[in-house]
């Protein structure tokens, strides 16, 4: 074995992912597995979504040291720490990539990283694995960071992005227990879904957004090596539905059509759900994505005052969002809208604003959140000198960060409970419902945001 990839995501160390069950296969290590292994290397692959911490340990400290390759992000630094700290102890060569390391570095590097890549991993994988093999320079991989012998942290030049993604070859699905997400999936909800990805990275600058592997661009693959992909699956996992898994599904109009197209030729039919942005939906779009089978669509909206939307630099407009939803809703298609609180600058009246956005828009599912600075974004450089987060690096994350002087989490329980009471209050109109205890919370929700307005993050 030339290198060992895993993630560092244990499905049983998630209480909500326990509850919703809903797992997908981690494709990014997929996609440098099947790579690699064209390139003649030999690729085992630990998925630790259905395994465990002491499984990963046991197989570090018995097998022999090779190369080990771990993904992180935000959910998982603290388990990714952890395994390049027993790897590193058992004598193994340790890699990292992924969003979270490209911005910590030194951290990753001083907590069991030989060395950490920094964007797209396929070639520079490559590269790296004969390096090693041979005593090959690190100073000629582009795209990674290393200590040199005398401890300093090195930095080689940006790696170009691949170009031509159809060039790649399909993730190696092969290489992990596929049965078990379709059996936990039919499990819990009757039916099972599998993840495909039809295209990498997106060219928008929402400035709360990581672009640390993808950058700011769109490789599209072409709709009919895509239609390959789809059939392939269908006949070998059936899945009952599809999860197309881009940042955001609806960017190219005549992509669309010409996929859509190629599914109809070859009389594929399968239910799937997507993300899209609200300035990428029209009538035509929709009726498309419609027809092909979407019945369900995520929509990235964040705030319901167009004045926080364009501090973000979201690049939509409160009426574009709201078309998109009434357009999800005159086909069929469930919709599910995304809200962030906590933005700089959000004061009552944006809270206000957006629980009226959402009674206009009527999405059938709002999700809300409280907006966390992530390093290497321009929110992040826009509240630097206030972000705390008071644990220790190694065993928490970006997702854990406090901005001293913002409203307190406890004022956005209020406007959590205002949004909800008030668009429940609206959908049901009073007219046939008792809606006392709806008004009651309302009422205590809206007493709450006024007592606690003043109140901030130390």
């Amino acid at each position: 074995m030339d290198l060992l990839l895993t993630h560092g995501y244990f499905l049983d160390e998630d209480a909500k992912e326990l509850q919703i069950m809903r797992p997908y296969a981690p494709l990014g290590i997929l996609y440098l597995c099947s790579h690699l292994r064209a390139k003649k290397f030999e690729i085992e692959v630990y998925d630790s979504t259905f395994g465990s911490f002491d499984g990963l340990r046991s197989l570090l400290q018995t097998n022999e040291p090779a190369v080990l390759g771990v993904y992180a992000n935000l959910m998982t630094r603290a388990n990714a720490v952890k395994i390049l700290r027993v790897a590193k102890t058992a004598g193994w060569k340790t890699v990292v990539g992924g969003s979270d390391p490209a911005e910590y570095v030194p951290e990753y590097l001083d907590n069991g990283a030989d060395v950490v890549v920094i964007g797209e991993g396929e070639r520079t994988l490559e590269e790296l694995l004969t390096a090693f093999e041979t005593g090959g320079a690190l100073n000629d991989i582009h795209g990674i960071a290393f200590r040199d012998a005398e401890g300093v942290v090195r930095r080689t030049p940006t790696r170009d992005q691949i170009a031509d993604i159809d060039a790649q070859p399909w993730p190696a699905r092969d290489a992990i227990d596929m049965t078990v997400y379709m059996r936990r999936w039919r499990e819990f909800h009757g039916q099972a879904s599998l993840g495909i990805i039809t295209a990498r990275g997106c060219p928008y600058r929402c400035n709360w957004c990581s672009r640390n592997v993808f950058g700011n661009t769109h490789r599209r693959r072409n709709p009919k090596l895509v239609a390959d992909e789809v059939e392939f699956l269908l006949s070998r996992y059936s899945p009952d539905v599809m999860w197309m898994a881009d940042d955001v599904f609806t960017m190219n109009r005549s992509w669309l059509v010409e996929y859509a197209a190629e599914l109809k030729c070859r009389g594929i039919s399968v239910p799937f759900e997507c993300i899209a942005r609200a300035d990428r939906m029209d009538e035509q779009i929709v009726d498309t994505l419609a027809k092909m089978g979407c019945f369900r669509l995520w929509v990235g909206c964040e705030s319901g005052s167009q004045r926080v939307l364009n501090a973000m630099e979201r690049g939509v407009t409160l009426q574009q969002v709201e078309s998109a939803v009434g357009l999800c809703r005159s086909h069929d298609i469930i919709s599910r809208m995304f809200l962030l609180w906590g933005y700089e600058g959000e004061d009552l009246s944006d809270i206000q604003a957006t629980i009226d956005h959402v009674k206009r828009s009527n999405p059938d599912v709002f999700f809300t959140t409280v907006a966390y600075p992530v390093k290497g974004t321009k929110f992040y450089e826009r509240v630097t000198d206030r972000v705390v987060n008071e644990k220790p690096w190694a065993t928490t994350s970006d997702r854990e960060n406090r901005i001293a002087g913002r409203h307190s989490r406890r004022f956005y329980k209020f406007a959590d409970q205002a949004l909800r009471t008030e668009v429940e209050l609206h959908r049901t109109g009073g007219a046939t419902t008792d809606t006392t205890d709806l008004r009651r919370s309302l009422l205590e929700a809206k007493r709450g945001l006024a007592e606690s307005f003043a109140e901030v993050e130390a």
